[in-house]
């Protein structure tokens, strides 16, 4: 059965409409959608596949997914509002919010580097349950507690699962509130159909996701493991259905609030908070936001077993990890494929959302729709 394909495309962009088509003819897309604002106009907005396994029930305008790592980005943001506001800054510790993280020789770590991966906990060390996975206060505290796998500050690694909880709770510390209630304000003023911790009342539109990817916490066996690679491990799979593994697609995953993982929303939703940020001052200062988006730290990553550059929160656009031909550009890509960027020399806001993970956050699919659009321009 041909996957269909529905929503609008200005003529000029009508090779992105055919790359997406072929996305699902040609190269194993399940479900998608994309969104593409330039200079405050939608040029495209399309929805396309299935958001069931079964491909029985099609993608719709306002289908909602699990974009993983593109959350990241929006926890940063709310983090960074803070900043603006005064209530803590870059550099301050994290533990001036937040006492307990002081622990294990942790006191020093700041915002900034908390931010920008170097934060030195990128793994729980105390082994957790799927039950503590649903407690915020449970999953905090044990990261609280974690002595820090390296000095922090002196290099750093992808905080897969961790970097939820511990931005998150620094934004919870400042401001009073749970980072999915603040996010649902910046949102709601953006018109952005973003969220963590989906509302029960949306749930349906959920679409279910389908991992290529064979689940690798059957057997795992922690003990056999030591350094670096038992640091990676636990950053994945402790507690096991921390990266979202066997829980996916259950009430209490799309509920709760894991940020750096469970985000969900729309592609219309993603390149509306990225448009947001293309309005100078809008959502955060000028000033704050060149900062962000700034290269804070370079180097291996062993998490990601590459080189990689980190801003605070956003990843600058670098050759290995493109948004598009423009320096400056930024934002942020998620496991499976999903991707938000903006692009302020072109005008760029951009959201590529989707249901079919597979292992890598770059492919064929988001790469071929990204080029037609800038082939277009």
């Amino acid at each position: 059965m041909d996957a269909p394909v529905a929503g609008s495309c200005d003529a000029r962009f009508r090779h992105v409409r055919e790359e997406f088509a072929r996305n699902f003819s040609e190269r194993g897309e399940v479900g998608a959608a994309v969104h593409v604002i330039i200079d405050g106009t939608t040029v495209v907005d399309l929805v396309g596949g299935w958001r069931d396994g079964d491909r029985r029930l099609p993608w719709q305008p306002d289908t909602l997914v699990d974009f993983y790592s593109v959350g990241k980005a929006f926890l940063a943001l709310l983090a960074l509002q803070l900043v603006d506001s005064g209530l803590i800054a870059l550099d301050d510790p994290v533990a001036t919010a937040w006492p307990e993280f002081a622990a294990g020789g942790k006191e020093g770590v700041s915002l900034r580097q908390a931010l920008c991966h170097r934060a030195a906990v990128p793994a729980i060390r105390e082994h957790l349950t799927n039950e503590d996975l649903w407690d915020w206060t449970r999953m905090t505290g044990a990261l609280a507690a974690t002595e820090p796998w390296w000095e922090p500050g002196t290099r750093h690694a992808y905080h897969t699962n961790t970097y939820g909880h511990l931005i998150g709770e620094v934004v919870r510390r400042v401001s009073g509130e749970a980072c999915g209630r603040r996010l649902a304000a910046v949102a709601g003023a953006l018109g952005a159909d973003v969220h963590v911790g989906v509302p029960p009342t949306e749930r349906h539109r959920c679409a279910q996701v389908i991992f290529a990817a064979p689940d690798r916490t059957e057997g795992l066996d922690f003990a056999a493991l030591e350094g670096d690679e038992l640091m990676e491990m636990l950053s994945y799979f402790n507690p096991p259905g921390y990266s979202s593994m066997g829980v996916v697609n259950s009430a209490r995953w799309h509920e709760a609030e894991v940020p750096s993982t469970n985000g969900h929303g729309t592609a219309t939703g993603v390149a509306r908070m990225y448009a947001g940020l293309l309005e100078p001052g809008r959502v955060v200062s000028v000033d704050l936001l060149a900062e962000a988006v700034s290269p804070q730290s370079r180097g291996y990553c062993p998490i990601l077993h590459e080189d990689v550059t980190f801003g605070l929160g956003f990843t600058p656009t670098t050759a290995r990890r493109a948004f598009g031909p423009n320096p400056g550009s930024f934002g942020h890509f998620g496991t499976g494929g999903a991707v938000g960027f903006a692009d302020p020399h072109a005008g760029v806001a951009f959201g590529y959302v989707m249901n079919h993970v597979i292992p890598r956050w770059q492919s064929t699919r988001n790469r071929s729709v990204i080029d037609a659009v800038y082939d277009a321009l």
